[in-house]
């Protein structure tokens, strides 16, 4: 199988290499692509050096599979040339993640939409909508969903390699001067991420609430949600406050998150944290708590590696849900 990935050489786009090397996913020709300044570099993958290129119209002839992770600009751009090229595009992007001929696609959650594809293109959620909303379906499928409430403490890679490089370059005691951050980051936790729209709500925010929604099929849910950026290389968490239709005790909630696909469930002796999850892809979840004055309200904490989970191997799940029919 002949598979590009556009974007290869970003933090995101070899993440995605990793995965589909440690997955065995069954590539037989490579198609690394990625912007001017790194066209004409390599990258090693399975032994073999692939020369890397820019985005043409010619690049996606012969591929099955494209999967992006090069921004929403270059996603509007390209996607559609190389779904009418004849691949099946995988967007990490948010370009395509509202539209409602693009299915957005959590695979343990509604894995089946990834069959529904008219425009040949398949979206990957936002990376902290993904972790949250396995938590949820979980939930869901044990009581109902009636209203979330969520605090997102999102780590600097989820800006790509200039979070990470700002947060080394702070820490080592100098300024990031390429810093896509609106302050300094390290020591510091900054409630900003995304344009910030005249009702006060983040960008992200809105993603997060918007695709949640979307992916769980219930558009009137009531999801509100603050993002954080913190000083953590790899890993976001989440603080969850969910109130489901019908009381669900912690007993029996945590025998509803063990029974979910793609979840780790943590009791007391181990509260999972971000350096717990890097380089892992589980959803881990922990101090699950029923709300002393609600019997409908359950508390819990929700960690995974924004890098894997949230952008390349669920990427990479959804590909081999196409290729598996």
């Amino acid at each position: 199988m002949k598979v590009a990935v556009l974007g290869a050489t970003g933090v995101v786009g070899r993440t995605m290499l990793t995965v589909l090397e440690a997955r065995g996913f069954p590539v037989d020709e490579l198609v690394p692509l990625a912007s001017d300044r790194s066209a004409g570099s390599h990258v090693s993958w399975r032994g073999h050096d692939w020369p890397v290129g820019t985005a043409s119209a010619r690049s996606f002839d012969g591929c099955a599979l494209a999967l992006f992770s090069a921004g929403a600009e270059r996603s509007r751009e390209w996607a559609p040339r190389a779904a009418e090229a004849g691949a099946v595009v995988v967007d990490n992007s948010s370009a395509w993640r509202l539209d409602e001929r693009v299915p957005l696609v959590v695979p343990e959650v509604n894995g089946s939409e990834a069959g529904n594809r008219p425009l040949g293109i398949i979206a990957n959620p936002n990376c902290a909508a993904i972790q949250l909303v396995i938590a949820l379906e979980a939930l869901r499928r044990a009581a109902g969903l009636r209203r979330v409430v969520a605090t997102t403490l999102q780590s600097v890679s989820g800006a790509g390699q200039a979070g990470l490089d700002a947060l080394r370059a702070e820490q080592a005691g100098g300024d990031a001067a390429d810093s896509p951050f609106v302050a300094r980051i390290a020591g510091n936790v900054v409630p900003w991420i995304g344009a910030r729209a005249g009702d006060g709500w983040n960008e992200e925010e809105t993603k997060v609430r918007s695709e949640t929604r979307r992916i769980l099929a219930l558009p009137a849910l009531p999801v509100s949600v603050t993002c954080v950026r913190v000083p953590v290389e790899v890993g976001h968490s989440v603080a969850a406050s969910i109130e489901t239709e019908r009381p669900l005790s912690v007993d029996q909630a945590a025998e509803a998150l063990r029974a979910m696909a793609g979840v780790v469930y943590c009791d007391a002796s181990r509260d999972p944290t971000p350096r717990d999850v890097a380089g892992t892809d589980d959803v881990r979840v922990g101090r699950l708590r029923s709300d002393p004055d609600s019997p409908n309200l359950l508390h819990l904490w929700v960690v995974s590696d924004n890098l894997r989970k949230g952008a390349a191997t669920n990427a990479v799940q959804i590909a081999e849900r196409v290729l598996s029919g």
